[in-house]
């Protein structure tokens, strides 16, 4: 079982292949318009389970969990659970200046 509030990836078909707009290239049509999202976990739950969750902007948004503390691809490293425990602290403690 997942924890709550971890950080971990959904999965969510935007648009089916016949929902697509016309005048878009052939291979690109022939796919559905899919999103990958990060966030935490709003409960317990499992891989393949429909999930919610909320997103640094603090969206809720529901979709299929596929990976649990994913790594970022554009090489800053992987995810250290720390520097996403001061990120909360900092933004919380800064709300009100905003």
């Amino acid at each position: 079982m997942i924890e709550k509030n971890t950080f971990v990836q959904i999965y969510k078909s935007v648009l089916s292949r016949s929902e697509r707009a016309t005048n878009l290239p052939v291979d690109t049509k022939q796919v559905p318009l899919e999103m990958r999202i990060k966030g935490k976990l709003l409960n317990p739950a499992q891989i393949g389970d429909t999930v919610e969750i909320m997103t640094a902007t603090k969206r809720i948004e529901s979709g299929i969990l596929i990976a649990v503390e994913p790594s970022y691809t554009h090489h800053f490293g992987h995810f250290v659970q720390e520097i996403e425990d001061m990120k909360d602290i900092i933004l919380s403690e800064t709300e009100d200046l905003l």
